[in-house]
């Protein structure tokens, strides 16, 4: 089967498909600086306990459930048991259950589509754990994937698919430099990402399903099955970006080359991104975080309230003024401001139990919601579109009395776009875990994964996880 790779070699690779095998059979751990390791660290403490947290949620349940009933015992653990299924299976559990809280990272570049580099994260466990490597090799595909997805977001134009399609193709690349793929192999498994997973924008517009959390876990499991396809000998589709009826003429819609790739003095990606601290969207935590300056407030007296965001949240906005008017979902009311800004008016912050029936369906928080306009701020748009990014917003109430009452975000250190300290990161990480795994055991695995570089075989992590 390897002959066969080696005989289609030069018809299957296009120039882009060149430039990414290339970049991942090139770079290694010893090319990584220390920062983006630390970053790679923090971004694996912070979505293990986003999947902590996400792990009883109804579409988390539904996959586990139905992955549960296809065991793979040299395969990789659902996290949170001890089942083992397939490596891709896993992926598609983990980075689900991961995903579906809404406490991952973000990425927002002026003139991307932005997306979330942790939703690969889970998915690259699976295939490392299949593959017993170390925390080194774990760490250098967490920053090879963050690169890959966020290089791909800002050169990509088309907001008709979604940003999912990146850690599809970020993933099938981390396996399989993971699993040491020959350069043949792991150019036909980006073509066998790029190719078959196009996933549609839809996913995530208007009243939005369960399936919301579930397209970054389809994305993943795609892209761990196409290093596994590779693996075995599968040839990928020839010239998949660059071909006639390839990624970039029917997708992309345009043609484009990746000039700039982390290392060698360029600083990784991964930097580039922030971690949320709040429950929501990225539009929706700046103004949660401008809200909690004047909440809690008694929401019978408000009179009426204005949230000033920038463009590319307003834009979001306008496109389904309904849907985040009324909510009938957890998934569309996380990306609600008027929802998001209510619930932190009348209970002072915005939680995980913020998105049950009593809050959802609640008379008085409806109420209120009626009373919210979202407004563009120029200066605010052009704080966001510039470098660094900042995600400026401001809330204003005005009470029956005629109180005016403001909050902004957009330079506080809790703020969305700025960084977050070791600190807030394991502040966060005790919030969500320790209730349901205890602060011995939250101290072991902090310890563990601080010291990730120096573990031999990151299948020691799995057990850590399980929830008896």
């Amino acid at each position: 089967m390897e002959k066969t790779a080696e005989r289609s070699a030069n018809k299957a690779v296009d120039s882009i498909q060149k430039c990414l095998t290339d970049y991942a059979c090139e770079l290694h751990y010893d090319d990584l600086s220390s920062d983006a390791i630390h970053a790679a660290k923090l971004r694996v403490i912070d979505t293990f306990g986003a999947l902590i947290a996400g792990f009883f949620g109804e579409p988390c349940r539904i996959a586990r459930n139905l992955a549960a009933q296809m065991p793979d015992l040299g395969g990789a653990t659902i996290i949170g048991t001890r089942m083992k299924v397939a490596p891709d299976l896993a992926a598609f559990v983990n980075a689900t259950t991961a995903r579906y809280p809404e406490l991952n990272d973000i990425y927002h570049w002026p003139q991307s589509v932005h997306g979330h580099g942790s939703d690969a994260l889970m998915p690259i466990l699976a295939g490392a754990e299949n593959a017993r490597v170390n925390g080194r090799d774990f760490i250098t595909a967490i920053v090879l994937a963050y690169e890959v997805s966020c290089r791909f977001s800002d050169v990509y134009p088309n907001r008709a698919f979604d940003p999912a399609n990146f850690i599809c193709l970020a993933t099938a690349m981390a396996v399989g430099k993971i699993k040491g793929l020959s350069p043949v192999q792991l150019s036909h498994a980006i073509s066998m990402a790029i190719v078959p997973n196009n996933m549609l924008t839809q996913a995530r517009l208007g009243h939005t399903s369960m399936f919301k959390a579930a397209a970054s876990g389809h994305a993943g499991r795609a892209g761990v099955f196409a290093a596994l396809l590779a693996q075995a000998g599968m040839e990928g589709p020839h010239l998949p970006f660059e071909g006639k009826a390839g990624w970039c003429e029917h997708i992309a819609g345009k043609h484009f080359s990746l000039n700039t790739m982390g290392g060698n003095g360029t600083p990784f990606k991964i930097l580039d991104t922030r971690i949320k601290n709040r429950a929501a969207s990225g539009g929706a935590t700046s103004s949660i975080l401008a809200a909690e300056k004047v909440a809690p407030i008694n929401i019978r007296e408000v009179k009426q309230v204005t949230v000033e965001v920038y463009r590319y949240v307003y834009e979001r906005y306008l496109n389904t003024p309904e849907e985040f008017r009324n909510p009938c979902s957890r998934e569309t009311a996380d990306h609600s401001i008027p929802y998001t800004v209510a619930v932190t008016l009348m209970d002072g912050t915005v939680t995980l139990r913020s998105y049950d029936d009593a809050h959802l369906f609640n008379p008085q928080l409806r109420a209120l919601m009626q009373k919210i306009e979202v407004v563009e701020n120029p200066e605010f748009t052009k704080a966001f579109e510039q470098v660094p990014v900042k995600e400026r917003v401001r809330v204003t109430v005005v009470t029956n009395s005629g109180e005016r009452l403001v909050g902004e975000t957009g330079g506080d250190p809790d703020d969305l776009s700025a960084p977050k300290s070791d600190a807030q990161i394991v502040n966060k990480f005790r919030g969500l875990t320790e209730d349901v795994m205890g602060t011995a055991r939250v101290n072991t695995i902090l310890d563990c994964l601080w010291h990730l570089d120096e573990l031999k075989d990151v299948a020691e992590i799995p057990p850590a996880f399980v929830l008896d």
